[in-house]
């Protein structure tokens, strides 16, 4: 049996390729999910929600068009995080988003892999507009959007699973950080 092909493109930076979620991903998604560094991305989360949400990952490729990359460094297959483009049904607007391992954090992945990832939905995809909801108390997150170059948007729509979150707009084509 073999399973369906998906044609998502590689991005690659300075020290980073952002590739396809593989079946290997797995076990460094799920520790993720299952630890407490997980709180402000839905965790954490049990195996079977762990699973279903990896799932989701090659899913929304296949519903969209456009989904989440495997942050992983050059020469190594190991993931340090995963970040992309998303929208799921409940979104009012197409995100651009980040996780970021145990480990990785603190380097300037997660900046590299959300400067690149903007450059692609901007460019070859054609966006012209793109958000990060980030939960209230995420810090890191807050930080690291405002580094990109976004900026609080109180007026824009919020996903009705968080309605106190905090909307961060990208700058758009030529205005990018």
């Amino acid at each position: 049996m073999s399973g369906i092909h998906l044609d998502i493109p590689v991005l690659e930076t300075e020290r980073l390729v952002l590739r396809a979620p593989v079946t290997a991903d797995f076990p460094a998604y799920r520790a993720y999910f299952a630890s407490e560094r997980s709180q402000y991305t839905g965790g954490p989360r049990g195996e079977r929600e762990t699973w279903a949400g990896f799932a989701t990952l090659l899913g929304h490729w296949l519903i969209r068009g456009f989904g989440m990359w495997t942050i992983c460094e050059r020469g190594s297959e190991t993931p340090a995080g995963h970040a992309g483009c998303w929208q799921p049904a409940t979104w009012p607007e197409a995100e651009i988003g980040w996780i970021m391992y145990d480990g990785y954090e603190g380097r300037g992945y997660a900046f590299e892999a959300a400067s690149a990832i903007r450059d692609h939905a901007f460019g070859p995809m054609g966006w012209t507009t793109a958000v990060s909801y980030i939960r209230p108390g995420n810090d890191r997150s807050v930080a690291l959007a405002e580094r990109l170059g976004a900026f609080a948007d109180a007026a824009a729509p919020r996903p009705q699973h968080a309605p106190d979150c905090l909307v961060y707009r990208h700058p758009g084509p030529g205005a990018a950080a």
